[in-house]
């Protein structure tokens, strides 16, 4: 258990993650910021500390549109931005759409950090994902191990999904790895799929695997269609916890997340999703995985994607803030 952890935004996503440290107890205090007036952050926080009695839990809960209130967090979850939603004519702006608006609001997110909590170890779910925690590690520059972006979970954990419902087993049988940009260039890589430890070609064709793939780099904006307001919210904050809670209790624990590539995977500063091991430290190791020939063609092209999504950010925005 933390002492603090610390919550920047608070819609769907912070909302679903503050009762989520409360219900597991991974902090004695939740410090929910979120500017949106009048009082958002102060009513979510004040609405779950109510019910805390029913949860037996003791956790402390804090909101406020000012950042001091994220003062001494050891922790912080940021998915301060605007979500894709979709428009009058049915179409949905792209994760890129979106980078001009939320990588002024990640500059305002970097500047609480920086004064209130520079030594947290820092879960960027906010979209999009490869160019907001570009954008935090341009700001803050901070050790690599503490800067992570929450994107391999949820897609890995669709993937588990779909294969599961194709193969009609649970879920709890499939281990699956995506990897690359959390974009329509992510890589399903279905060499590491499994289920119950046997290669998923023993349950799924091959034909119906490409479906799969395919559905799962487009399994967001799928979700975005369907809801008309607002974007996925459960799977993404259940997938920042698991985050959280390999961290905080120090599990060790093999899961993919966005982490900066100093050489490995022969990419170089860049955020990219690879398998990491996450414990006390943060990012605690880079798993370097054997990639089929397909599917190194596949991640050269979604590094090249990232790329071009960080050179945006820079011409964009230009020096950190």
């Amino acid at each position: 258990m933390l002492n603090k952890i610390a919550l920047i935004g608070g819609g769907n996503i912070g909302g679903l993650l503050a009762v989520g440290i409360a219900q597991r107890r991974l902090a004695k205090s939740i410090a929910l910021v979120d500017v949106k007036g009048p009082d958002l952050a102060v009513g979510k926080t004040l609405d779950i500390a109510e019910g805390l009695p029913i949860i037996s839990s003791d956790v402390e809960l804090h909101g406020s549109k000012e950042y001091d209130v994220i003062d001494g967090a050891e922790m912080v979850i940021n998915t301060a931005g605007v979500p894709r939603t979709t428009r009058p004519d049915g179409t949905i702006p792209t994760r890129e759409e979106l980078l001009q608006t939320n990588l002024k609001i990640t500059d305002a997110v970097s500047e609480g950090i920086r004064k209130f909590c520079p030594e947290a170890v820092i879960i960027s779910v906010a979209n999009p994902l490869d160019a907001i925690v570009y954008r935090l590690h341009m700001n803050l520059n901070p050790p690599r191990e503490r800067l992570l972006g929450m994107a391999g979970v949820l897609d890995s954990a669709r993937y588990r999904y779909f294969v599961a419902q194709e193969a009609g087993v649970s879920v709890e049988n499939v281990e699956a790895l995506v990897m690359g940009g959390h974009g329509d260039d992510m890589i399903p890589i279905r060499s590491a799929c499994r289920v119950a430890g046997m290669p998923v070609e023993r349950f799924v064709s091959p034909a119906r695997l490409d479906a799969i793939e395919a559905r799962t780099r487009k399994a967001g904006g799928e979700v975005v269609k369907l809801l008309g307001v607002g974007s996925a919210f459960v799977s993404p904050a259940w997938s920042a916890l698991e985050m959280a809670e390999a961290i905080i209790f120090d599990k060790k624990k093999i899961m993919a997340a966005s982490t900066l590539l100093q050489g490995e995977y022969g990419v170089k500063d860049l955020f990219i999703g690879v398998p990491v091991v996450l414990g006390r430290r943060g990012m605690e190791k880079i798993i370097q995985m054997e990639l089929t020939e397909e599917e190194s063609v596949q991640f050269r092209k979604s590094v090249e994607s990232v790329q071009k999504t960080a050179d945006e950010v820079v011409a964009m925005v230009g020096t950190p803030a």
